[in-house]
Formats: structure tokens, C-alpha cells, sequence
């Protein structure tokens, strides 16, 4: 049957409308040009397999959990989509534990939970790759379970006003790292902690470099880089600066301070600068060694009143 012009009209109109809807929505998965209007629909909608999930400039307080499948998170426009406060499960704005997932030029900001431990992502298990992007004013950037056969990487990212301890709770740090395989933090910063450690990790194997720690407007901080438990690896390049208002200074770096797992012996420490604010007076230690592991510590540049290590 022929269908009159204006029958024609509002049939297309009906379909224009129909796609307008379904490709409406800020978080859009790139593959199927499918619009969403929550992050979680957006994760749903790729299941179990891959896709990368586009995510419009804005401010969202929404948060979701990946159980499956490899998704990249990327802001359409880098450092413009922001996630202010949203918890899933009383953890992260993202819960991980689906094979992998990347995070591209996002921000995420105002992460409080009850037991302390409010962080931007919280990855269960999985492979992690974190890119571009900025967690500021929370209890914690990153806080991994253990997952050894996966790997994280870290690049040009930063870290801001992260970090507690207080409220007779355990400490909260910038990122935290559980009993990974490896640990890769490159091109980052790392700034104005509020408490615990900028870098605490217990992976296995550690490649940090070309990263600055500027605690001169840190708060009861605690070291630059603890690897827990020891590790393998490369700390290269780095700036570290102690500023004045510390819960520990006595440390720079720590290897083992909470039992040796991971054998250090093969780690390496170069290239790195080590210093105080200006006008501090303050003895501390580069690198604190609670091993017998025979740590390579080669040059570096250090401050008056800083000892290259020692044993304790």
C-alpha cells in the first residue's frame, strides 16, 4: 500500500525521533553510538565485552561498578567531565573488577564513605590503565584489592589533597596498592596530602618515574613511595620535596616497613632529587630498608640532611 506524503512525514519523523533518543544521554558508548543517561546503564549496555564509553563535558554524581568486560572510561573533552561525590557500594564512583579498564581525562573529586576510604576508583581485579586525569579532595585517588596476575599503569595524572588519618580509622592514601604483579607510574604528580602516604603499593614489581612529590603543602603526611612489603623494580627521575607539616619525616622512600613478601634485591634507585622546603631544618633518610636485600641506590641528589639509607 502506498502510504500518502504526510503518512510518510510522521513515519519519519517517528523514526528520526526514535534515534535522537536512543543516541541521547551523556555517556555514550562509542561503538553503537548509544546514549545513556546513567554511567551504570552505560557499563550494562557493554556487558561482558569491549567498548569505550564516551562521557560529555559536566559534572555528574553518578558512580558505577564494572563486574565484566574491558571499558574505557574517556572524557569527551579532557579534564571537562568531572564525578563529584557519587559512591557505589560504599567505595569508589568506580568499582572494577571486570578483565581490565582505562581511564581517559577524567576527574574526580569529594569522595567521603564511612569507614574512610572514599576514593575515585576502587579496583578489585583486573588490569588498570589510568591516563590524563585528576582525583583532588578525597579520602583516596586509587585503593586496589590483590590481584598478582594483572598489572596497573599510571601516566600523567594527578593527585591532590588526597589521603588521611584520623577518626581512629586505618590510613587512607593518594593511591594504595595491594599484592599486585606490577605497579608502572609515570609523568604524575603528587601533591598537598592530607594524611598517609602518597605512594603505598605491595606489588611485586614497581616502575615509578619522572613523578613529582611536592608535600610543601602536605598535612600530616607520611612518606613519598612506601613499597609495603618490598619490591622489585625502578624508582627513576623523580623530585621529591618533605614540606613542614609531617607525621613522619624520617623517610623518603621505605622498602619492607610491614614484613618483606617481595624480594628488593633487584630494585633500583637512581636519578632522583630529595629535599625539604625552603628554610627547613631536618634530618631524614632517602631510602629506609627494613631488608637484609641488597637495594642499588646509585645517584641521586640530596639535600643536606638527608642519609642516602639505612637499615632498620
Amino acid at each position: 500500500m502506498k502510504l500518502p506524503a504526510i503518512a510518510l512525514v510522521l513515519v519519519t519523523a517517528l523514526a528520526s525521533t526514535a534515534l535522537a533518543q536512543q543516541r541521547s544521554g551523556p555517556f555514550v558508548v562509542a561503538e553503537s553510538g548509544s546514549g545513556f543517561g546513567t554511567l551504570a546503564d552505560a557499563v550494562n549496555a557493554i556487558g561482558s565485552g569491549t567498548g569505550t564509553i564516551l562521557i560529555a563535558s559536566g559534572t555528574y554524581r553518578d558512580c558505577a561498578v564494572q563486574s565484566e568486560g574491558s571499558i574505557t572510561y574517556r572524557a569527551a573533552a579532557p579534564g571537562k567531565a568531572i564525578f563529584d561525590g557519587g559512591i557505589c557500594e560504599g567505595k569508589a564512583a568506580l568499582v572494577l573488577r571486570g578483565r581490565s579498564a582505562t581511564v581517559e581525562g577524567l576527574i574526580f573529586q569529594n569522595m567521603r564513605v564511612p569507614d574512610g576510604n572514599g576514593s575515585g576508583i576502587r579496583l578489585e581485579q583486573g588490569d588498570l590503565n589510568v591516563d590524563n586525569s585528576l582525583f583532588r579532595n578525597s579520602e583516596e585517588g586509587i585503593l586496589t584489592h590483590d590481584d598478582p596476575a594483572h598489572a596497573i599503569r599510571i601516566d600523567r595524572s594527578t593527585f591532590s589533597r588526597l589521603g588521611r588519618c584520623d577518626r581512629d580509622l586505618s590510613c587512607a592514601h593518594s593511591i594504595y596498592i595491594g599484592q599486585y604483579g606490577s605497579l608502572t607510574v609515570t609523568r604524575s604528580r603528587f601533591e598537598a596530602g592530607n594524611g598517609g602516604h602518597y605512594v603505598k603499593s605491595r606489588a611485586a614489581r614497581v616502575t615509578i618515574r619522572d613523578n613529582s612529590f611536592d608535600d610543601s603543602q602536605g598535612r600530616l603526611t607520611n612518606y613519598s613511595i612506601d613499597l609495603s612489603n618490598g619490591s622489585a623494580g625502578t624508582i627513576t627521575n623523580n623530585e621529591m620535596v618533605q614540606g613542614k607539616d609531617k607525621e613522619n619525616w624520617s623517610a623518603f622512600i621505605t622498602v619492607a616497613p610491614e614484613g618483606r613478601t617481595n624480594d628488593s634485591s633487584g630494585l633500583d634507585i637512581s636519578g632522583n632529587s630529595a629535599s625539604f622546603v625552603p628554610g627547613l631544618d631536618r634530618q631524614s633518610t632517602f631510602v629506609a630498608n627494613w631488608t637484609d636485600d641488597r637495594v642499588k641506590i646509585g645517584a641521586n641528589k640530596l639535600a643536606a640532611g638527608v642519609k642516602v639509607t639505612d637499615r632498620r
